[in-house]
């Protein structure tokens, strides 16, 4: 499976982990580029991870899907993200899960954590608009 990630995940070192057949897992570790108060994640930098962990899911979907031998574009149409309790200092993981995929648009919601994955951090909701060629 290929994932084309968009250039800001270098500067996240965003690194991604596969398990066969279910949709990829981002791993963000912490440093002093993504900290926000002392001590906690910048919340900017757990939108964008949700954000890259949407699209993964969806390249995911559609590479399963077949996709027809196509390499359809996905473009954000909106997202909303909640954040329900402060990233600490230590890794922070988010996996995406494609909601809906029609043939123009697709719904995904994703959800970011730290040590317990029904404990998450932050979740968001992210509708895409899909080009097909």
């Amino acid at each position: 499976m290929t994932i084309g990630l968009p250039p800001y995940a270098e500067i996240l070192r965003v690194s991604v982990e596969i398990e066969a057949g279910a949709p990829p897992v981002l791993v963000m570790p912490f440093a002093d580029d993504v900290l926000g108060r002392p001590g906690f994640l910048h919340g900017g930098a757990i939108s964008g991870l949700l954000e890259m962990a949407a699209i993964a899911a969806l390249q995911h979907a559609l590479e399963a899907e077949g996709a027809n031998g196509s390499d359809p574009r996905i473009k954000p149409v909106n997202v909303t993200v909640d954040f329900m309790r402060g990233g600490r200092d230590k890794p922070t993981r988010a996996a995406g899960v494609v909601t809906r995929l029609g043939n123009r648009v697709a719904n995904v919601e994703a959800t970011a954590w730290q040590d317990e994955r029904d404990k998450p951090i932050a979740a968001a909701r992210m509708n895409y608009l899909i080009v097909r060629d």
